[in-house]
Parts: C-alpha cells; structure tokens; sequence
C-alpha cells in the first residue's frame, strides 16, 4: 500500500515494548498522512520491530530522522493522549535513576486501555463517584481516632497555630509557589483532613495535586476528607479495587485535565495532572510504597523526582519520620512543619516505658514479663472506664530476630557491620551483607556468645488476654482479617503492626508488647521502623489516655516516643547511618541471579573506583546476591553503568538475566 509521509514533522519517536536494555532508546518512525491527525505525542501505536508487531507510545514528532530508511507506524490504537508529556519525562528520569528501562516504568505509569471506556466522556468536572469510598460514610471518621476536637494546619488551638509553620506553607500554595516541606503529625490529628486542606490551597491557586497512600483503608479516609474540602467531583481515588475499567475511567478523567486533584495507592505517582502544584506522600517508610516490579521504584523518590523536576512543591507527611525525610530537612531542601512542644504535651497521651528504674523497683519482672503490672493495669482501667484497649504484637511471618539471647542487641557483622544470621547445621552465625562467618561472635554490649531467634503470634497473645481479662471481648486484626473501625466500647483488639483499626473516640490503652522483636530485626531500618510502628499505634490513644511500651526507657526509639519527637530520632538515625556508611547517606545497588551471570555483568560494568563490593551471599532458587555501595553523588554514575553493562549482556543475548535494584527496600 502506497503511503505518503504528513505534510509537517513527519518523523515520529516512538519508545518500543521491548524489554532489553540495549534498546532502551526511541526509534524513528515515518507517520502516514492518513495519520497525521490522530498521530500525536502520548497516543498508543503499534510498530513493526525486529519483524515483529509491537506496542509502543509517540514521545513526539520531529522533522527528520538521522536513518536513511525509516518504516511507518503501523497503526495508531487510539487517538487518546494517555501519555502526559510530563509523564513522559518524568518515566525517563526514573528509568535512569533505578538503572531500568523506559518500557518498564511506562508499563507502571500508564494502565492497560479500555477502548469501551475510551469512547466514553469525561464530565467536565470529574467522573460521577470518583472517589474510593464515596462522602457517605459519616460515621467512620477520617482521622486517627482521637477523642479531641479537630485540629487545622493553619488553624488556632490554645492562642496559637498547632503547626507554626503551617500558614505559611498553605498561603504559599494558595499563591502557585513551591514550598517544600516535612510535616510531623500531633498525636491523634486528623490528618487525611489537613493534607485534604493543602490539596484545595493548591486547587485554589489553579494547579493540580497528587497525592499517594500506603493502602486501601488510608485511601477510603483521604477520599471521603477531599470531597469534603473540594466538593463533589472535583478529584478523582485511584486503586485497583476500583476494577480495571472504572480505574481507567478515573485515569482518562485526570490524563484529560477534567479533574485537578488526584489521590491513590502506590501506582498513583505517575497519575497524570493538569499543571501539578503538590506532590503529596503520607507515611513514606511504608514498604507498600516500593513498587515490587522492575524497575522497583520507591513512591517518595518519583514524588520528590517529580516535585524537582516540574518545580512543584511537595510536601512528605507522617507522625513519624524516616531518615530520608531528615535528610531533605538537613540538607535544606525541605522545611520542618512540627507543632510547638506546649501543644505537643496537650494532645499527646500519657506514654510509659515498662523497664526503667522505677517501674522495675516496684515490679522485678517487667524486664522479662510479656505484660508487666504497668501494662496489666492500663489495661484494666480503660476497659472499667469502658474504653476499648489496642494491644500492638508483631506481624507474623518477620525474618526470625537474630540477637543476643542475654541482652537482645541487634547482632552485627563485626566486618562490615551487616546483619549476622544463623546458618549451617552448626548455626554459626554468618552475615547477610559480605558472607564471612563470625563463629567467635561476642556481643559488643553485654559480652555474651549465644544468640536467640524467636517471636510471638497475634493469635497466641490473644488468646492470653482471654484468660487475663475474663468476660472482655476480645478481636483480632492482622493478616487473616483486617479490621478499619471497631466500637467505642470496652474491648481488647489484637492487632499486628499497620492492621490497627481506628476506634471511635480513641482507645484508652494501648499496649505495645514484645518491642525487642521489633528492635532486633535483621534488617537495616529495624529502629526506624519499629518508631514508624508504635508512633502509629499511639496517635490512635485518646488524648487523656495511655500508652505503656514493654521497653527499657533509656533506648534511643523509646525517649523518641516518651517526648513524641520523631525529627530527634530521625537525625540520630541518620548521623549513625552516615558513620557506618548506610542508606540514604551512601547508596546501595543490589544485583541477584545466578553466580556465573552476576559475575559477567560486573566484569562489564566500569564501576566507579570508590565502589564497594560485598558479598556474595545466597538468594533463592541457586542466586547470589552482592551488594554495590557508593557515595550519593556517584548514584547517577553507578546506576548508568549498571544499565550499560545489562545492555552488553542482553547485546550478546546472556540467557541469564540479573535483577538489579537501585536503593532496595531492605537490606538483609
């Protein structure tokens, strides 16, 4: 069939779903005059490649082409623009900086089409029940659960702002600026309310938002606190729960620019918007934020990407607070939002430790007891109040604690200061990070040799509660069932960290128990996260109610929790991590496969000189797995070369594939 090129910029890029690295780059095709119409930058086509037919997208149109002989496109799929420009460029950037390829990230941003829902349009002002759960649900408030009155980020309370800073921060949205902040948030704040608040300061200024929550249930809260602040269509919810053609209704309804907010679950950092203002995350530390397909991008880096590159203004939200938040704050990129200390002891419960000096002269076994007296008795007096209690246990199914069986500190490499595990028939203990073996391991705090490896269910800690407190109801959330609100009333609710429901005016109690097996986890961020999680579980206490946490009061994460000050904890976390030379003060590669094939691509890989390798050490399935660190300003080099040797290997069609890992989600 004879075809003639269009009239102007005949010459399409088009990005190729083709998963090797060595031809992650665009590729030149001729656009037909029947196509020039339909044949703009963001559409779907399909291509011919390698003799092939192939889906691809039109990054754009040029003049000319460097190739002397260029194919036509095959067919444009749709006319629909799903491809937002900035999307466009902000998947290259992320591509680059997680040593993938473009296709990959492509595949994340923009979801399979519906032609049925294509054809069909968008409202003007958004699609008819856009949001997840819909402004209905009145009586599941959107908050943590405190009992107090709501707060606002630039409101009054007590003759003062909650948030100093926070009028500020918001009268610069309102004004189309790009203020960039950290926000810590007060025990019990609304604050699914307060990020709805910065979304319609930003919307009043005429620009766009995107705003990005671990899960479902956190969704529901921020969907029903939008529409409330916005009103009826005026964003849109996306997650998959939706079903795959309502979804993708909501997705054309922002890629058409008929809405200016957007709220979602991990996949909605790459939800287009119409002149995007904000960037939102709440609760960075998450794992649900690390997306688990390649090139397994974590949320707050495309978010922060996103906010440098469009010059928007972003904001990273939680109570507690990770060490890549503090490094924003230190390094001046990002602003504190933390409410004044005065305020912070009106709203913040009455928080205890079980194993300090006094606490022990009255109870000897605290220190070893599972619920000590101090515990048993907060729980007693908020179930005769008749308030329910929350008792925190740790999730089922963590990497068994490998620590000293006489004081439990977190056992380290004495080399490279990687978590030791127990391996052999032997059980000498051998880290994860280099592999060497340290058989004359000796605690470096307490001297001792043995090391323990154990933990404790929600289901057998329940059933104890049972017995200790006869005739109280007593339910579990975790894994089996996740409970979202459970009854004002006296009850005991078992729940595994991140299933705690919220309940209504706010527990009484709230008992954090088995602490150590949180703390001595194998893994890199077992501090951080063990704050992250009691931090969650206080802010659901009424604000005259109690926390008791089974811990020595004299450790670092417990001090952090007593004065409800996650930025101190935060800044000492990340100064130890930039003496041991951890994450995010130096940055980790990850490469795993099959020995022969890791080999390969590191002998094709220029890696800077400064890098460090360790490892090997076993992965499933007959892998290895090695370790790449370097400092943060050779990240970009080393995740380029990384990408370049991939693409030798995949030249040379290597059978064997590696996945690499740029900043994994732990390091074990």
């Amino acid at each position: 069939m004879d075809r003639s090129p269009a009239p102007a910029l005949p010459v399409a890029k088009v990005s190729v779903d083709v998963p090797l690295p060595h031809l992650d780059r665009p590729f030149d095709y001729l656009v037909a005059a029947g196509d020039d119409a339909a044949a703009q930058p963001g559409v779907r086509v399909k291509v011919r490649f390698a003799g092939q037919m192939v889906n691809g997208f039109l990054l754009e149109r040029v003049e000319s082409s460097a190739h002397a002989k260029v194919a036509y496109l095959d067919k444009v799929v749709s006319p629909e623009r799903v491809l937002d420009p900035e999307i466009a460029r902000l998947s290259r950037a992320v591509a680059d900086r997680y040593a993938g390829n473009l296709s990959d990230v492509l595949r994340l941003a923009v979801p399979p089409r519906h032609a049925r829902v294509e054809a069909q349009k968008s409202p003007a002002g958004g699609a008819p029940g856009a949001g997840a759960a819909g402004a209905e649900s009145e009586g599941a408030e959107a908050g943590a659960g405190n009992a107090g009155p709501s707060n606002h980020l630039a409101g009054e309370s007590g003759g003062g702002a909650d948030y100093p800073a926070g009028p500020a921060f918001l009268h610069a949205l309102e004004q189309g600026r790009d203020p960039r902040a950290v926000w810590s948030a007060l025990p019990g704040e609304d604050w699914a309310a307060r990020i709805a608040e910065a979304a319609a300061a930003t919307a009043r200024g005429g620009r766009g938002v995107v705003i990005v929550v671990p899960d479902a249930r956190d969704l529901e809260r921020l969907d029903r606190a939008l529409g409330k602040a916005l009103g009826d269509g005026q964003h849109v919810a996306l997650h998959a729960a939706a079903g795959p053609s309502e979804r993708y209704r909501r997705f054309l309804a922002a890629s058409r620019h008929h809405i200016k907010v957007v709220a979602g679950t991990r996949a909605a950092m790459f939800a287009p918007a119409a002149d995007v203002g904000l960037v939102v995350i709440w609760d960075d530390g998450d794992d649900l934020h690390a997306e688990p397909r390649a090139p397994y991008p974590h949320a707050r880096e495309v978010l922060l990407t996103r906010a440098q590159a469009a010059g928007c203004a972003a904001l990273v939200a939680g109570f507690a607070r990770t060490g890549e938040a503090q490094l924003l704050v230190e390094t001046g990129w990002a602003k504190e939002i933390v409410a004044a200390r005065d305020m912070i002891r009106a709203r913040c419960p009455a928080i205890a430790p079980t194993g300090d000096d006094p606490q022990l002269a009255r109870d000897p076994g605290a220190a070893t007891a599972r619920l000590p007296s101090l515990a048993w008795q907060a729980a007693r007096q908020a179930l005769q109040a008749g308030a329910p209690v929350l008792v925190q246990v740790p999730r089922r199914g963590y990497l068994p604690n490998v620590a000293c069986a006489e004081c439990r500190t977190p056992a380290r490499c004495p080399h490279c200061s990687g978590p030791l595990g127990l391996a052999g028939a032997r059980d000498v203990p051998t880290c994860h990070w280099c592999g060497r073996a340290a058989a004359a391991y000796a605690c470096p705090a307490c001297g001792g040799r043995r090391l323990r490896a154990s933990i404790t269910g929600a289901r057998r800690t329940a059933e104890e509660l049972g017995r200790a407190f006869p005739g109280v109801p007593v339910r579990t959330s975790g894994r089996d069932e996740i409970l979202d609100t459970v009854a004002g009333e006296a009850a005991l609710v078992v729940a595994t960290p991140g299933a705690e429901p919220v309940a209504e005016g706010g527990y009484g109690a709230v008992l954090l128990l088995d602490t150590w097996a949180l703390l001595t986890r194998a893994d890199l961020r077992a501090a951080e996260e063990t704050m992250r999680r009691w931090f969650y579980a206080s802010a659901l206490a009424r604000h005259n109610g109690r926390v008791v946490v089974v811990a020595d009061g004299s450790l670092a994460p417990v001090q952090a929790l007593l004065r409800w000050d996650p930025g101190w904890f935060a800044a000492r976390e990340l100064a130890e991590r930039r003496e041991l030379g951890f994450p995010p003060a130096t940055k980790f590669v990850s490469l795993t496969g099959r020995t022969e094939a890791v080999a390969e691509l590191l002998d094709a890989a220029r890696l800077p000189e400064e890098a460090e390798i360790l490892g090997p050490v076993p992965a499933a399935d007959d892998q290895e797995r090695m370790l790449v660190r370097v400092s943060r300003g050779r990240a970009a080099e080393l995740a380029r070369v990384l990408h370049e040797a991939a693409g030798v290997r995949s030249a040379k069609r290597a059978t064997l594939p590696v996945r690499i890992q740029v900043d994994p989600a732990e390091l074990l």
